[in-house]
């Protein structure tokens, strides 16, 4: 205060520089006093004038007439004289002061400007002497004009606004808190104020940043300008400075510098109470700060622990953690850290006690007894302090017991003092009151007995008199805790001291009244530790009814809490009290006696317990109040009473809530005004109590009241829902969101009530809005509720506009988000990126994250559909939004949301979802921090190769936008992700090369400069890379890399010129230079001059657009860099890539034609000394150099380096490395334009001779495959001669094999010439030979195209024909390995080649037919499945010829070809006939299933049974289909065939083929069904039961037309002729008892069956049945029988004798047979002659075989068929040539010996008119004159 009178005083002079009077000051009254900064103070009439410099003080000048001295002058005079003189001296005195304090500052001024580095180093020191002057009126111009020379001395360039610096620093220490804030611009305001110099402070921190771009600033320029940063930050409220002053300081933390410390923590306190949003970066930023803090800091930086906010307070504790005094658990007794600490330790927030428990067990002291810190707490401005004082000070006496009545002492004297001081009308002292009111309720544990006394008479005498409402409150709760704590054991000290005062009269009423208020709550809470027949509890009781009148809420309140322990003891009289309280509560003419008595009621009620609702029937009396219609008192009584119950009971009232909601809901709508509001009260204090249940009942109904057609229905349920604002905070964040929606659908309602009733409600909830900012901004939001069309957009305007300091609570949520998700569904992309901005900051501002929940279903899926908006701006946004979500609330909110970001990044749409994706997915990981990004990282990495270009194409975006949410961090991680994007450069697909080409442009934006080292190495190895995609955008990344070194923005258009002129300048040159270095940049230069000459257009263009904009002068450039780009030619030229090499060919031959001969001497010679490095790689080098040189120079500058060139080729194309050889062969090539025939003779001839030597064969010929390769045509006829000269070698067959890889097609008119000699050779003795031959052949055979084709299959077939096997093996061999491994087209010559490989089966030689039969199988596994049934015809040709073939070799007996007898055989062929079997047309069945047949035929048995399942199957399939007869019939005759040679291989088909047989006799056509028959039977040989069959034939027989029976007897003949053993005796008397029919049948053929079956069936017969059968036949043969039956009898006879001839010879009745076959052979019936004949023949084969002596019967028969040879009948005549052939045959001297019998008669049949019967004449002869074995009978 004094130095501020000093300041003031030094002003006044300043003011009056002439002697002036004050007593005219005085005069002008009080207005003029102040306005010359004077205080009037009017005491005893005096006018006085504090006026105080240093130790005088003026005198007081008196007002009234003074008396006139000797001298003749009055007092007044005089004393005005001496006032006159004392100002003089003054002013004299501060001039000399004004003049010496101003040389010293210009002095210093001018030293500073004259040594700055001095100066600067000095800046705090000077600063300090040099800033209180500034607030001086004599000096403070000078001190102003020191302060900005001083300025200029920091550090550059802050220096260049040393006056704003100066400026800014005298306008914090002159002027007003309040007028410096004016000067600083908030966030989200225009220029409210119209300042002096505006724009200063905004100026000055735009120099901070520009400064600090290259670093910190020195620690002196800091300490500096911190007071204006300081000044900034302490403001009230954020403005748009916070940000860039706050970067500003993070630079300057380091631990080791002297920094204003304290200062910088107690700002960012501030900043952090101001700002919660600054949490994440100010809470670091103090951990830092405090590294650097010394011991005796540790108090001044525990001033957080004071604040208001808990993360202010935890941020502190963190901090303090920091300290290294603190980590290392030295920290220094003292006073005020154990006060700090302790006041921590019992925070009313657990956490903050949980971190201070930690520090406390650091600090290792106790508590002492010092509470002066405690006490000072306990009148802090936060009430949290003076919370937590109080418990700390209770600890703390809980510690030291002894300090007790001290510290008692000590509150009350601190209580006492702060009832006195201050101003009549304003009591600041009440919260130093509040605060001994919380230390005592605190306390209440630790007081003594001793200590009780004092308590409450303070308590009674003092506290309960306490003017302030609250103090007196705490004052009545903290003695009623004593009480409870300690009223059992002391209740007669303590009655004593409350009934003294209760008796007690006093003059001053009113005062009197508050004290015995609290004195009768006090005598009820001792009350309750009464005996309960104690009488004193009635008296207490009747107290405190009569204090329940008190209109005073408090009083009332804390009464019924003392009612409630003293009701046990008021039992009997519980009917009449609360009778008393419910008729006071109904009728009471008084408010406040109707809500005493409802108090009252509470506590009583809860002190009986809630039975007695119940059983007194308080509800039902309470009911009636509500509906009494006639006394509103009653209704509004009955309603106090519901909300106080409800407030007492608590939650054991909530079924009584249910039941009266109904009731609850009529009172909104009552006509009193006080009982609606009565109404509402209630309906608050039931919110209120409701637990999660009770909403999930009473909400659903009051949601239902909204669909109610009545509007007073709808009324009440919109106000009782406005009244469930009042919920406790954890129903209420769960009831809101169901809540606001609807009553925002009221707000549309027709009836004007309803719609003032929901904004009332929607009122109600913005009322318990917490949030200062969005409570002001309720209306706002109200009219967006009411009108979203309208104000949506203008309330999203409003919000961004406003600065959130405090938290959101749910309330502000619930009015929030309905607007903020129709922002999100809007069409306007402005207004959807308001909206989306607005989420992202919602859940970084609310109080509790579970309250932003329940919305995260409305809001997240909008987010999700902006985040894939075609605009990006507001993709940006949503992105953001997402990952603000994430990092307000945690991953485990949105357990879906990063899984559906990367489903989305991986999909199959459009590029925007993806490119949304990517951008949100980007700033999640951002927000779930580096350990999650670095999980995730090497998942992203791999999909960016993913097989979906989709994919691929998502992940390479996301890494777009990673730079931006990661910022620096993510440079970390570029060695991981460049391969992915360069890779990803080269990718197929557009858009992911697009993709990743971004990426490449935004890495190198962000990190150009700070990461180079490791951008240009990735894009550098770019250019060389193999892919042309990934060396076109490499270039253009090194061109964005350069042209953000060179500080160009590349975008200059160069069309035209030539490729030397550039539009660079030597500036950007030398910045290039500056930062890469020479060497590197040289590098990189010749690195880009060489891909000038890539292979790739786009990469040429590229490059060249790079080169002409970095590159001003390029002849000059190329001079300077000429030997690093000749390094990097040769390198690129030994690269293992080809198109490296190729591109540095190129680049060399470029050089080569712009600067001719210049270069060419010095450059063949390098290159022929190249071939001599011991590095392949190089030699390969210097070849492909050759080849570009040459190519590049013209034809005459070459021809003089011939003698260089030729030689250098030759050794070349010798060389051991086969690389090197190949770029030989390129350079021979190019060799050749120029040099022409010269090339070849020159180097073919040495190569020639080369390979006779066995050393330098091998790289010969290498050598010669080379220049092949370029040059076949040309080289290949001096090459062939030598090496197909016989004999032949293995190493002319291995160069033969190498040198026609080389020369290809050019082979095929040498055709001729090569093919002989090897096929030759593969058959030679020598196994290498045969090897090598065999490998050259294969060669040849495959590098032939499609034009000499035809050339090669003829050599082929011409030596499939060869007369040596081994030439026709050999050329098998090579058709089979052409058609196995060709890759061309030989379907159209596969017919030939099959054809003449089937008829090679045949072939004499084994292995020939084996290796024809691989080549086969080769030939026909080429040919598609769909082309092999056209085949057919070729190939059953081709078997045809081949059986015949065989046929003709063997000269008889069944034939067998043997390339079928192989193993495997059929496995070639079967192929083309099932599939023409099952899939071709009828016709192609008929011949396929022939063809098969055929194939069978010459099939081993052997062979067969391995496919019989794979041909039987179809065959059945098929034959049971509906196809023509003729396919029928075909697969029968095979399937007959296939019996007969498969044998039991068939068993698994027995049932299927004997059931296809059976069904197939039954077919219309005769030839399936008698192939079917003879099939049937053949298959009877293979069944072991046989009886069922015939069985089934039997009875077909019965029911059968005339040509299926022919086929059953056929069928039943062919059974029992293979299979008649098995027939049982049953079944065989039940076939001979049909067939005896059968035999006189009417039809022939059923006739010649019967007899036939018989004669077969009488095998097994035994004698009787035999005679039996004999005399029928016998009775059949009488002449009176027709000619029929006599005709079957005969037909019988000669089957018999067929198959049983013994028994017909035996029989007694054979004399009259023979008789009777004689006859008939003159019968008159032709069919009778006939059989008669074939009857007597086979009786004579019989006679002649088993009884030759019996010769005259023999003689005798043989004569009967000499007669029949004149038959009329040639058929009779044929039958008997036939017989006597088989005579012939069985017995030739037989027949010789009657040949006089035979001979003319046979004689006479060779001139027969019959051609049959001539033909079998010529026959007979054969046999009977032995003519088949070539001799004469004798």
């Amino acid at each position: 205060m004094k130095k501020r009178l000093v300041n003031v005083s030094l002003f006044f002079f300043l003011l009056f520089p002439e002697p002036c009077y004050f007593e005219s000051l005085c005069e002008e009254g009080t207005s003029g006093c102040r306005e010359k900064g004077f205080r009037k103070s009017n005491k005893e009439g005096w006018y006085v004038i504090v006026y105080s410099y240093s130790s005088w003080l003026y005198s007081l000048v008196s007002n009234t007439e003074a008396t006139i001295t000797d001298k003749g002058k009055t007092a007044k005079e005089e004393a005005r004289e001496l006032l006159l003189k004392e100002e003089a001296s003054i002013r004299e005195r501060v001039q000399a002061i004004q003049r010496n304090l101003s040389l010293m500052l210009r002095a210093l001024g001018e030293m500073a400007i004259s040594n700055p580095v001095f100066a600067h180093s000095q800046l705090p020191s000077l600063v300090k002497f040099v800033d209180p002057l500034l607030r001086s009126p004599v000096v403070g111009d000078v001190a102003y004009e020191t302060l900005v020379k001083l300025g200029r001395c920091s550090a550059h360039p802050l220096c260049n606004w040393a006056l704003d610096i100066a400026t800014a620093l005298r306008r914090i220490a002159t002027e007003e808190v309040s007028i410096e804030l004016d000067l600083i611009p908030f966030t989200g305001e225009g220029e409210s104020h119209s300042v002096p110099t505006p724009g200063i402070f905004e100026r000055i921190v735009n120099g901070l940043s520009t400064s600090c771009k290259s670093g910190p600033l020195p620690v002196d320029s800091f300490t500096f300008v911190f007071p204006i940063m300081e000044r900034i930050l302490l403001s009230s409220k954020r403005t748009g400075l916070h940000d860039d002053v706050l970067r500003v300081i993070y630079m300057h933390m380091d631990p080791l510098l002297p920094l204003p410390r304290l200062r910088m923590l107690s700002t960012l306190y501030h900043v952090l109470g101001v700002v919660p949003a600054y949490q994440g970066s100010i809470g670091p930023a103090l951990n830092e700060l405090c590294l650097g803090l010394r011991p005796e800091e540790i108090a001044p930086a525990l001033y957080g622990v004071y604040a208001k906010e808990v993360h202010v307070r935890m941020a502190c504790l963190n901090a303090i953690k920091c300290i290294p005094a603190v980590s290392s658990r030295s920290i220094p007794q003292h006073v005020e850290v154990a006060t700090g600490i302790w006041i921590a330790l019992h925070d009313p927030e657990k956490s903050i006690a949980e971190a201070a428990e930690d520090i406390w067990d650091r600090y290792g002291h106790e508590i002492g007894t010092d509470y002066s810190g405690l006490f000072k707490a306990l009148s802090h401005v936060n009430y949290n302090v003076r919370l937590a004082a109080a418990e700390a000070l209770a600890a703390a006496l809980d510690e030291n017991s002894d300090s007790i009545q001290e510290t008692l002492s000590t509150l009350f004297s601190s209580y006492l003092r702060d009832v006195g001081g201050g101003d009549s009308n304003v009591d600041a002292g009440w919260l130093g009151r509040q605060g001994v009111a919380l230390a005592l309720h605190s306390a209440a544990d630790v007081l003594r007995t001793k200590d009780l006394p004092v308590v409450m008479t303070f308590l009674i005498s003092r506290a309960l008199a306490d003017t302030n409402t609250d103090v007196r409150g705490r004052m009545i709760n903290a003695g009623v805790l004593i009480i409870d704590r300690h009223g059992r054991d002391n209740v007669s000290l303590l009655f004593p001291i409350f009934e003294n005062y209760l008796n007690k009269k006093t003059m001053d009423e009113e005062k009197y009244d508050l004290v015995r208020e609290g004195v009768v709550i006090f005598t009820g809470a001792l009350a309750k530790h009464l005996a309960q027949d104690d009488p004193k509890v009635h008296a207490v009781v009747e107290k405190l009814l009569d204090v329940l009148n008190t209109p005073s809420e408090a009083v009332q309140r804390a009464v019924s809490d003392c009612l409630s322990p003293l009701m046990q003891s008021m039992k009997g009289d519980a009917p009449a009290l609360l009778s008393r309280l419910l008729d006071q509560l109904m009728k009471s003419d008084k408010y406040g006696d109707r809500r005493g008595a409802a108090f009252g009621l509470a506590g009583v009620v809860r002190g009986f317990g809630l039975s007695c609702l119940k059983k007194y029937g308080i509800i039902a009396t309470l009911r009636e109040g509500l509906v009494d219609r006639n006394s509103a008192k009653s209704r509004e009584g009955a309603l106090l009473a519901f909300e106080c119950l409800c407030e007492k009971l608590g939650k054991l009232f909530e079924p009584y809530v249910i039941q009266m909601l109904p009731v609850l809901l009529v009172s909104f709508s009552d006509p009193v005004v006080a009982v609606r509001e009565a109404a509402e009260c209630a309906a608050r204090a039931m919110m209120a109590q409701l637990s999660v249940m009770g909403v999930k009942l009473v909400l659903p109904s009051l949601l239902k009241g909204l669909e109610d057609k009545a509007w007073r229905t709808k009324q009440s349920s919109v106000q009782l829902l406005g009244a469930m604002a009042y919920c406790a905070p954890q129903q209420l964040s769960q009831c809101l969101p169901a809540i606001v929606p609807k009553l925002t659908e009221v707000l549309t309602d027709t009836h004007p009530k309803v719609q003032s009733a929901g904004q009332t409600a929607l009122q109600q909830v913005g009322s318990v809005i917490k949030n200062p900012e969005i409570s002001s901004l309720v209306p706002t939001l109200l009219m967006a509720l009411s009108d979203p069309n309208e104000n949506t957009k203008y309330s999203l305007d409003i919000l961004l506009q406003t600065t959130f300091i405090n938290s959101i609570d749910a309330p502000s949520l619930a009015l929030l988000v309905p607007i903020v998700h129709r922002g999100l569904r809007e069409r306007s992309a402005e207004t959807k990126k308001k909206a989306a901005q607005i989420v992202g900051n919602m859940c970084s501002l609310v109080t509790e994250s579970r309250d932003m929940i329940p919305y995260i279903g409305l809001l997240l899926p909008e987010v999700k559909k902006v985040l894939v908006d075609p605009i990006p701006e507001v993709r940006s946004v949503a992105a953001r939004a997402l990952g603000s979500l994430i990092r307000g609330m945690g991953e485990e909110k949105f357990p879906d949301l990063v899984p559906w970001l990367f489903d989305t990044l991986k999909s199959d749409g459009s590029n925007v979802e993806r490119s949304g994706a990517a951008q949100g997915l980007s700033e999640v990981l951002a927000a779930l921090g580096v350990d999650y990004f670095e999980h995730t990282l090497p998942d992203i990495v791999r999909n960016c190769s993913h097989q979906r270009a989709s994919v691929r194409d998502g992940y390479l975006t996301l890494f777009k936008y990673l730079p931006r949410s990661l910022g620096v961090q993510f440079q970390n991680y570029l060695q991981q992700v460049l391969p992915a994007i360069i890779d990803g450069l080269a990718d197929e697909n557009e858009s992911v090369r697009e993709a990743a080409l971004g990426a490449g442009h935004v890495l190198v934006e962000h990190y150009a400069t700070t990461s180079l080292p490791l951008l240009l190495p990735a894009v550098e190895d770019g250019i060389i890379n193999d892919n042309w995609r990934i060396r076109q955008s490499s270039v253009e990344l090194l061109g964005d890399l350069l042209f953000k070194v060179a500080g160009t923005s590349g975008k200059s258009l160069l069309e035209g010129g030539s490729d030397d002129e550039g539009a660079s300048t030597e500036a950007q040159g030398r910045a290039i230079i500056e930062v890469l270095g020479r060497d590197k940049r040289n590098e990189v230069l010749a690195a880009l001059y060489m891909v000038r000459s890539d292979i790739s257009l786009s990469v040429r263009q590229a490059a060249l657009h790079v080169w002409k904009t970095i590159v001003a002068n390029t002849p000059k450039t190329l001079k300077e860099i000429m030997p690093v780009l000749m390094n990097t030619l040769i390198a690129s030229l030994a690269s293992s890539s080809s198109e490296r090499r190729q591109v540095a060919g190129r680049s060399l031959g470029e050089l080569v034609r712009k600067l001719g001969e210049r270069v060419l001497p010095l450059i063949i010679p390098i290159l022929s000394r190249g071939l001599k490095d011991p590095d392949s790689g190089r030699r390969q080098g210097v070849c492909i150099g050759l080849s570009e040189v040459m190519g590049s120079a013209g034809r005459s500058q070459l021809l003089s380096f011939m003698d260089d060139l030729i030689p250098t080729i030759r050794v070349a194309l010798c060389d051991s490395a086969l690389e090197v050889r190949e770029s030989a062969g390129q350079a021979f090539s190019t060799l050749y334009k120029s040099a022409g025939m010269q090339a070849i003779d020159e180097i073919v001839p040495t190569l020639l001779h080369a390979l006779e030597d066995d050393e330098t064969s091998d790289t010969a010929l290498d050598g010669l495959k080379q220049i092949l390769s370029v040059r076949t045509a040309a080289v290949l006829p001096h090459i062939l001669p030598k090496l197909i000269h016989p004999p032949l070698t293995a190493f002319n067959a291995h160069a033969l094999g190498a040198l026609a890889e080389v020369a290809g097609p050019g082979l095929n008119v040498h055709l001729g010439t090569v093919l002989p000699p090897l096929l030759s050779g593969m058959g030679d003795d020598n196994n290498e030979v045969q090897n090598m031959a065999k490998e050259a052949a294969e060669t040849v055979a495959l590098v032939i195209d499609e034009e000499g084709v035809e050339f090669l299959l003829g050599e082929l077939l011409k030596a499939v024909g060869d007369n040596q096997a081994s030439i026709r093996r050999s050329s098998s061999y090579l058709i089979g390995y052409l058609f196995r491994n060709s890759k061309l087209y030989l379907v159209d010559e596969a017919p030939n080649m099959i054809s003449t490989l089937i008829v090679l089966l045949s072939d004499s030689d084994a292995a020939t037919v084996e290796v024809a039969w691989g080549a086969l199988s080769a030939v026909l596994d080429s040919v598609p499945k769909e082309l092999l049934p056209s085949y057919m015809k070729p190939v059953r040709d081709a078997v045809s010829t081949a059986r015949d073939k065989e046929r003709r070799r063997k000269k008889g007996g069944s034939v067998l070809i043997p390339g079928f007898c192989l193993p495997k055989a059929l496995r070639p062929l079967l192929p083309i006939f099932l599939q023409g079997l099952t899939s071709g047309s009828a016709e192609l069945r008929e011949q396929a299933a022939l063809g098969l047949g055929e194939l069978i035929e010459v099939t081993s048995e052997q062979v067969l049974k391995e496919f019989v399942i794979q041909i039987t199957g179809p065959l059945i399939r098929i034959i049971g289909d509906r196809f023509p007869w003729q396919v029928k019939n075909a697969i029968l005759s095979t399937l007959i065939i296939m019996i007969r040679k498969g044998g039991i291989a068939l068993k698994p088909f027995l049932p299927q083929l004997q059931t296809t047989f059976i069904k197939c006799l039954q077919d219309s056509t005769r030839m399936v069904r008698t192939s079917a028959a003879l099939a049937l039977g053949k298959l009877s040989a293979l069944s072991t039961r046989v009886d069922p069959l015939v069985n089934d034939l039997l009875s077909s027989l019965q029911a059968s037309d005339s040509g299926v029976r022919e086929a059953i007897l056929a069928a039943l003949k062919g059974v029992l002729k293979h299979a008649g053993k098995g027939v049982s005796g049953a079944v065989r008397v039940r076939v001979y008892s049909q067939l005896q029919d059968l035999i006189s049948h009417d039809e022939d053929q059923t006739r010649i069956s019967a007899a036939s079956m018989l004669g077969i069936t009488s095998q097994y017969m035994d004698d009787s049945q035999l005679a039996d059968l004999f005399q029928q036949l016998a009775d059949l043969l009488l002449p009176s029988s027709n000619w029929v039956s006599r005709h079957g009898s005969i037909l019988t006879i000669a089957s018999m004798l067929s198959y049983n001839p013994s028994s017909v010879v035996n029989s007694p009745e054979f004399p009259s047979v023979l008789d009777f076959l004689k006859r008939s052979l003159k019968d008159e019936k032709f069919p009778l002659r006939k059989t008669s004949t074939k009857a007597v023949g086979r009786l004579l084969l019989h006679q002649i075989g088993s009884e030759p002596s019996k010769a005259s019967t023999c003689v005798d028969l043989l004569s009967c068929l000499v007669g029949s040879l004149n038959d009329d009948s040639s058929e009779v005549r044929k039958k008997a040539l036939s017989s006597i052939k088989a005579v012939a045959k069985a017995s030739p001297s037989f027949v010789i010996a009657n040949i006089s019998l035979v001979g003319p008669a046979l004689a006479e049949c060779l001139k027969d008119g019959s051609t049959p019967v001539r033909l079998a004449a010529e026959r007979c002869i054969l046999h009977t004159f032995q003519l088949s074995k070539g001799t004469l009978p004798r």
